[in-house]
């Protein structure tokens, strides 16, 4: 059974149809990459598996429930986490703050607890969980550091590391690797695997075609909020349909 399933989704913003009856399966422990020319509608699907935009028809199944249409933060609680293509991190916290307030999201405290003190141990928990992260993504030297000092590719790390704290059983990557120089790309592509190494499975919408074939275990290309192929890298990169959609075989290959 696929950990993720789209089934016959479209989205329509009033006479636009954005997404078009798209079906997409993702299975367990892969890196997927979905991909297509701009304005394609991935970052739409994400919208909708995510629940950020509603679904007009079709179904969002994730680990065999659906989860058409239910709001973010639920999806988010079962597992199911996103970044997103601008990095939105908390600029004035340091790295370690900022992880660890996305680790609340697991705290769960009812007013009794509180009041039993229960709170200050699972801090201390919150910031032992924190730190493991931050080591695990290479940012251990930075923990105190302020967001907005760091450069671009530990910003984008940074942003990772708090999807990571929520302990997503799938994380969606959205264009993780944008604005990124050569050496910060390999960074974040061995970081991507890395997570995926550790049992995260990996979803990622990318621009950059080098790192999808490199990264992807198999891939979904959509064009006109359609799906227009699928495959693995080798098959993707040799397809006439997506070669024509993204106007030349040279993005794909080289």
């Amino acid at each position: 059974m696929a950990l993720l399933e789209l089934r016959g989704v479209t989205k329509r913003f009033g006479g636009l149809v954005a997404v078009n009856d798209f079906d997409m399966a993702v299975n367990e422990g892969e890196i997927r990459a979905l991909i297509g020319p701009n304005g394609a509608g991935k970052t739409t699907t994400f919208n909708l598996i995510t629940g950020f935009f509603p679904v007009t028809n079709g179904e969002v199944i994730y680990n065999g429930e659906k989860i058409t249409n239910l709001k973010p933060h639920v999806i988010a609680k079962k597992g199911l986490v996103r970044t997103f293509q601008l990095t939105i991190l908390f600029m004035e916290f340091t790295v370690l703050k900022s992880v660890m307030v996305a680790r609340h999201l697991h705290a769960g405290l009812n007013t009794f607890q509180r009041a039993m003190g229960y709170s200050g141990n699972i801090e201390r928990e919150n910031e032992k969980k924190s730190l493991e992260i931050i080591e695990f993504l290479g940012l251990g030297d930075l923990k105190y550091e302020l967001a907005w000092n760091l450069p671009h590719g530990h910003q984008r790390a940074l942003g990772i590391a708090i999807a990571l704290a929520t302990e997503p059983r799938l994380l969606m990557l959205d264009e993780p690797v944008t604005g990124m120089n050569p050496i910060e790309t390999e960074h974040m592509m061995d970081l991507i695997r890395k997570v995926r190494d550790s049992g995260v499975t990996i979803l990622l919408v990318e621009h950059d075609m080098k790192a999808v074939m490199g990264l992807s275990d198999y891939i979904t290309v959509m064009d006109f909020g359609e799906k227009i192929a699928e495959g693995k890298p080798e098959e993707i990169a040799h397809n006439e349909l997506v070669v024509e959609a993204y106007l030349g075989r040279e993005e794909l290959v080289t």
